[in-house]
């Protein structure tokens, strides 16, 4: 309360230092946001440039590598982009709204370099993709590879499309997605 008396006093005292102090209080804010919003700019590019190389997919967690590919879905033009891996997802680590309008669901699998996505893995996604997640889009994601065998051809048989290693590599760089979207 003391303050706010001397600040009252200060200005009726001293209407133009008080008019100057004020100007330079507001423009020091104005200075700071603008550095601030820049640094966010500069992190936000320098994250985009990092995002478009696939070799750091490979010391990323399960949930980084999700968060990774949830932001190359909104880079690519996907909207509704939402990252929702983890316990009880059910198969769904992402979900999102291709640019065409269908409802897009993503199996994500982070690989070690030596680990394939086998059959297992995509059976258990074509059960849950279009009856629990109602997909219209149904795609499987790895930083690795998929084995040969049965499981690929159940995927092609069921729509289930699979992005490999190559393919995402691809699709990081030129932020164009390995299938038809429009």
């Amino acid at each position: 309360m003391a303050l706010v008396v001397l600040v009252v006093d200060f200005v009726g005292r001293h209407p133009y230092w008080s008019g100057f102090l004020a100007v330079l209080v507001a423009a020091a804010g104005v200075v700071a946001a603008v550095l601030v919003n820049r640094e966010r700019g500069r992190r936000r590019a320098a994250q985009a440039e990092r995002d478009r190389l696939i070799a750091v997919t490979d010391a990323m967690s399960g949930a980084e590598f999700e968060q990774w590919f949830g932001r190359l879905l909104t880079a690519s033009g996907f909207r509704q982009v939402r990252v929702c891996g983890g316990a009880g997802d059910r198969g769904a680590d992402v979900t999102a709204v291709a640019p065409d309008g269908r409802r897009v669901v993503v199996q994500c699998k982070r690989q070690g370099p030596s680990n394939r996505v086998g059959s297992a893995a995509i059976q258990r996604f074509a059960g849950t993709c279009r009856e629990i997640h109602r997909g219209e889009l149904c795609l499987i994601v790895t930083n690795g590879f998929f084995t040969n065998g049965d499981g690929v051809h159940l995927a092609h048989r069921l729509g289930i499309t699979l992005v490999d290693r190559r393919a995402l590599e691809i699709w990081a760089l030129t932020h164009r997605p390995p299938f038809a979207v429009s």
